[in-house]
């Protein structure tokens, strides 16, 4: 996938709309909600809520993790309502591509004033 592909042109599409039809302030839960909507209503597949399993040595973690979307098997999302993106968060979306196999990942904060300046794409 390219930096601009049409697979996270349209994710971002449908956060923008949750965002401008919302604003800041909500649950993080509100803004999922209203992102599966968005998508369903794009014709975006996903599957939300994944676990992601951990193996450490002898022993299997089946739902260490959950991350929110994967869409089209193809692109992990993880939804923060937060002041500030961290470095926690994204060293969540890295781990989550390394669980996952996925290659492309995307942090979206609906906490911000500009949806744009809360959106970080990250790819193995």
């Amino acid at each position: 996938m390219t930096k601009n592909d049409p697979l996270t042109e349209r994710i971002i599409a449908a956060a923008i709309e949750v965002h401008r039809t919302l604003g800041p302030g909500l649950l993080e839960s509100a803004y999922e909600d209203c992102l599966a909507l968005e998508m369903t209503l794009r014709h975006l597949s996903f599957r939300r809520q994944i676990g992601l399993p951990v193996r450490y040595k002898s022993l299997n973690l089946e739902n260490a993790y959950r991350c929110d979307f994967i869409v089209e098997g193809e692109v992990v999302i993880e939804l923060k309502a937060v002041e500030a993106i961290v470095k926690v968060h994204d060293s969540q979306v890295r781990t989550y591509l390394k669980l996952s196999g996925v290659g492309v990942g995307l942090l979206i904060n609906f906490n911000s004033a500009l949806l744009k300046d809360g959106i970080r794409r990250y790819s193995l």
